[in-house]
């Protein structure tokens, strides 16, 4: 019988927000908790666990181990990180018996307060316990940063191959199939990269419509091939300011160096021509809200620099404050992280006025908007399902603000708003305002640029601002585009055996 491991860790952060986070900004599944949670969901588990069982059948055990899983923010705090390394290992120590394989879920743009690589420190230290013999297979997100540590340390990688993901579950059967590869017909991997020296962002990398997803369909083409084990791109997240901060390509093969380096330079083809074009298009705050004042609505106003999918703080009131001092004419919803406020709000109560000051209070670049703010609403959020995604949000004490024309709906914890989830579970339509302000580098079309009449993708500061020259990097290799303008790139496979 096959004995296969399965567990996972997973956070994408931003460097550049000043806000660490903390142990208590994870959820965890321990064991079968990881089977059970994944059943019926687009999830890379699902995807790799459906696999697995259907071509091992009866011959399968699954051991399951332990799954981490922090949403986005700023650096995780190293002593978090240590707890959380020290959980995510000790069910493999002990395992008792021999294992075949192992599949881990990781995101790849992990940071703490003092490692820079912290999947490739996971990789390395189950490596030291289980052996050179038993391979291990990680999926990752695309915005991940695949390193030298973690290529090291695994024997094949599975890739998200769409932005905005949507293809989980097919991410985590491809890894599966890897698996399968490797125990039922003996495939030895080897793997070639290409590193890019090149940060992007914008509509462009949407891969359904942009140039970005040229690389993604050349990877599946690879794929089909009968010797090709999986093949990916990254894009990675220039927010995670780390030493292997850059674009790149690879491929893994079964044990044929010259196709794992024809591929990979066939799958990087002309993206650094490209590099220009896959740089977002971005308008000032000031002309945003100067023509949207304009137009009959509705309008979105696209705040990715406040991303909190992205590891933003989420509380960024730039865009509104431009608004109330300008005297924006039209109706106006955004969100905010504000426990301070939120908590002033439960002790009030629906229907109170209350002075005091929104957003601003976690990063200081930002300044709280000092107002008389009537309490339209009070709740607990939790345990939201999002519209689309399998993630499942938190936000806690949860309370609406109104002022004059505008609408905050502001939440004790940082959560990921790439749909109107949190909108919606406070009673907020969208579609009932003018002006949104949507803190989501990018959304699924359906659920604003549909119906909107024009989505401003504003050129707003903040601590995941797509204007990737005003982040401050100071870690990752230089020279790196757009940083250096005049960045050379002479291509450079590595091999990985």
């Amino acid at each position: 019988m096959k004995r296969i491991v399965i567990g996972g860790c997973s956070q994408e952060i931003s460097t550049f927000n000043p806000v660490s986070c903390q142990y208590e900004y994870f959820s965890f599944k321990y064991g079968n908790e990881i089977d059970v949670d994944s059943r019926g969901k687009n999830s890379a588990y699902a995807g790799a666990i459906n696999e697995l069982k259907k071509e091992f059948k009866d011959d399968l055990e699954l051991i399951f181990t332990y799954d981490a899983e922090g949403g986005a923010a700023g650096p995780l705090d190293h002593d978090a990180f240590i707890r959380i390394s020290e959980e995510f290992l000790a069910p493999i120590k002990n395992i008792t018996g021999k294992i075949d394989a192992i599949y881990f879920s990781l995101h790849g743009a992990m940071g703490t307060t003092k490692e820079n690589d912290p999947e490739g420190f996971l990789l390395e230290e189950t490596r030291k316990i289980i052996g050179d013999e038993v391979p291990i297979i990680i999926s990752l997100d695309l915005h991940g940063i695949l390193t030298e540590k973690m290529l090291k340390n695994v024997n094949g990688v599975a890739t998200y191959h769409t932005y905005p993901h949507v293809d989980f579950e097919e991410t985590g059967k491809r890894a599966a199939k890897i698996i399968t590869n490797i125990i039922k017909n003996g495939s030895k991997p080897v793997a070639s990269r290409i590193k890019i020296p090149a940060l992007v962002r914008g509509n462009e990398l949407i891969t359904e419509s942009g140039i970005f997803g040229e690389q993604v369909r050349t990877a599946i083409e690879l794929e089909k091939h009968p010797k090709v084990l999986s093949a990916g791109f990254h894009i990675c997240n220039p927010f995670t300011d780390v030493p292997e901060l850059c674009s790149q390509g690879y491929v893994f093969t079964d044990n044929d160096i010259p196709l794992a380096e024809e591929s990979v330079k066939k799958l990087v083809g002309n993206f650094w021509d490209n590099r220009h074009k896959m740089q977002a298009d971005l308008i000032s705050v000031e002309d945003a809200v100067e023509e949207a004042s304009k137009l009959n609505g509705p309008v979105a106003f696209t705040d990715a620099a406040d991303a909190p999918s992205s590891g933003a703080s989420g509380d960024s009131n730039e865009i509104i404050r431009f608004m109330i001092e300008n005297n924006y004419p039209h109706s106006v919803l955004t969100s905010i992280v504000d426990p301070n406020a939120v908590s002033k709000a439960h002790e009030l109560g629906v229907g109170e006025t209350i002075n005091i000051g929104i957003g601003g209070n976690l990063d200081k670049r930002f300044k709280p908007i000092m107002k008389d703010w009537k309490i339209k609403s009070i709740s607990i959020q939790e345990n939201l399902d999002m519209e689309n995604w399998k993630f499942i949000l938190n936000p806690g004490k949860c309370a609406v603000f109104e002022y004059n024309n505008i609408t905050v709906v502001a939440m004790t914890n940082s959560i990921m708003m790439v749909d109107r989830t949190i909108f919606f579970a406070n009673g907020q339509d969208p579609k009932n305002f003018h002006s949104t302000i949507v803190k989501s580098p990018h959304c699924e079309p359906e659920f604003y640029d549909e119906w909107v009449e024009k989505n401003f993708n504003v050129d707003a500061i903040g601590s995941t601002s797509a204007n990737l020259v005003t982040l401050g990097h100071t870690i990752c290799e230089r020279p790196m585009y757009p940083m250096e303008k005049d960045t050379e790139f002479k291509p450079n496979i590595e091999i990985y055996k």
